[in-house]
């Protein structure tokens, strides 16, 4: 691991915004996904309440690590706050995979008038994934994190 004055140089913020982005995309596919728990057609629809058994810590782990990023930006120095970022990029990570099964078994089971829908949800899901990669990216090249 570097020095803390390694991360500092390398600015927090590059991070953060990116975490920003997952997260946003993030409260995307959870609204969207949550409303069709709200329309009669697909309250029952399979997949969803599985896919939300994940989407639920996924979502924690995301701002977990959004304000952890954000700590880091403004100054905190402690390499505790980095561990818990990690971990929860990582877990996020973990979730995200059972996420995208349980948006697979939606897709396939709605009917054809919802399936573009659930598309747009796998689309947001596809973002904040990206994102998140995107933050571990850029933490392998601060040397924070192992690749």
């Amino acid at each position: 691991m570097y020095p803390y004055d390694y991360y500092r140089v390398n600015n927090w913020s590059h991070v953060l915004n990116l975490l920003q982005q997952s997260l946003y995309a993030e409260e995307m596919v959870c609204a969207m996904s949550s409303e069709l728990f709200h329309i009669p057609e697909t309250e029952d629809l399979e997949g969803n309440i599985a896919m939300h058994s994940h989407l639920v810590p996924a979502s924690y782990h995301r701002v977990t690590a959004v304000g952890s990023a954000r700590r880091l930006k403004n100054g905190e120095e402690r390499q505790t706050v980095i561990e818990t970022m990690v971990a929860c990029i990582i877990n996020a990570e973990t979730q995200d995979i059972k996420v995208r099964e349980g948006l697979d078994t939606m897709v396939e089971n709605a009917s054809p008038e919802y399936k573009s829908l659930i598309n747009v949800i796998i689309t947001w899901q596809e973002q904040t994934e990206l994102n998140l990669n995107q933050a571990k990216e850029a933490l392998q090249s601060m040397g924070v994190l192992a690749e």
